[in-house]
């Protein structure tokens, strides 16, 4: 295998501040669920939904400091408090078989990716599978430290040997920087599962966000150049639209976590000092001419998320062209609950869900056409 291995990751220490930060939240937001409203000042209701306590309780606690959800005033700035709350959110770090970073070829220079290899399971002769992961963060963020929970629980409860890409990010490396890193991890992935342990008959490739938008563009540009495609998709509160033009992206424009205007923030860093159609399939998904003979997907959205019906409308339009779907939607959580398995329980819930569906897209009857109402 032509990589740099290093020792076992050991994840950076974390300061006394962000620990008693992380302690209190983890305290409060395991809480009784009526105690966690009482606490967070009721219920809150929006179209049709009820959002989870603990994420009601998040809200109200940044509310009452005085600060938005977000930092937009510099890449920088963002990087720092992504850090910081997915340090926060993370909960007890999930037990795998082994982890180690690697430094693989990419187009301009090495990639890290981190690969997870899952506790032995299953019949002795069978070999698990392997998830490409691309983590979210608007293209300007994330890493990853900020993704290693989540990637920890895919891994454990689906089985598969996860390896988590480190692409380049915006504004410094702009499009299509990131998209090209990613083909080059699959490319890795492909041609090195075996010698990591997986079954190279069965590779997914999945992310949230940004990571997801990263994913299904992968998924199109492998089909069309007629390469080693992925056999599933796995895309969670996928960000899939050019204009972003449908109802949830009013409705839950202000107020939960991402907003509309980061969304925009995030999308001129991506394509700063660029000339690209903001139609490219590899932006937007959800306007390539054909998404037939595309991979089989999961498509998980989030209630109280701005991105929340492009989703959806993308595993619409997966079906409507013969693709094998599984969609649901965790009406109760807002975008960004991957990077908090440790707030409350739905977020952890909605991962290991995630996970089961991952599981059974990568097994011998393939992804089911059916599942929670999406």
């Amino acid at each position: 295998m032509a990589v740099v291995g290093t020792p076992p990751v050991v994840p950076p220490l974390a300061s006394p501040r962000s620990l008693v930060e992380a302690a209190a939240v983890r305290a409060v937001t395991a809480l009784p669920d009526p105690v966690q409203t009482a606490i967070a000042g009721g219920p809150v209701h929006v179209d049709g939904q009820t959002l989870d306590p603990s994420a009601r309780l998040l809200l109200r606690a940044m509310g009452l400091v005085g600060r938005r959800a977000l930092d937009r005033s510099s890449p920088d700035a963002m990087r720092r408090a992504m850090r910081r709350a997915a340090r926060q959110g993370a909960g007890p770090r999930v037990a795998v078989a082994s982890v180690r970073d690697i430094a693989i070829p990419g187009p301009v220079g090495p990639i890290g990716v981190r690969h997870y290899a899952p506790p032995p399971s299953g019949p002795s002769w069978s070999r698990p599978g392997a998830l490409l992961y691309v983590h979210g963060g608007g293209y300007v963020c994330g890493d990853l430290d900020t993704h290693d929970a989540p990637c920890r629980i895919l891994c454990r409860e689906a089985g598969v040997h996860v390896v988590a890409v480190d692409y380049a990010l915006a504004p410094e490396r702009p499009f299509p920087a990131a998209t090209d890193d990613v083909r080059a991890a699959w490319r890795w992935l492909v041609e090195h599962a075996e010698e990591l342990g997986a079954d190279p008959t069965r590779i997914a490739v999945g992310g949230d966000s940004a990571g997801g938008n990263l994913s299904a563009g992968l998924a199109i540009a492998t089909r069309d150049a007629g390469e080693r495609a992925p056999d599933a998709q796995l895309l969670l509160y996928p960000a899939v639209s050019a204009d972003h033009d449908h109802p949830s992206f009013r409705t839950f424009g202000e107020g939960y976590l991402l907003e509309a205007a980061d969304v925009w923030w995030f999308e001129a860093q991506r394509v700063a000092g660029t000339d690209v159609a903001e139609d490219d399939p590899r932006l937007a998904p959800l306007e390539a001419a054909d998404p037939s003979g595309l991979a089989p997907a999961i498509v998980v959205t989030a209630g109280f998320d701005p991105l929340r019906d492009e989703g959806r409308a993308y595993a619409r339009r997966l079906r409507d062209a013969g693709v094998p779907v599984v969609a649901w939607c965790e009406t109760s959580l807002m975008h960004g609950f991957v990077n908090a398995p440790g707030i409350g329980r739905a977020g952890r819930r909605a991962i290991v869900d995630a996970a089961a569906a991952l599981r059974d897209a990568l097994d011998e009857t393939g992804v089911r056409t059916t599942g929670r109402a999406g």
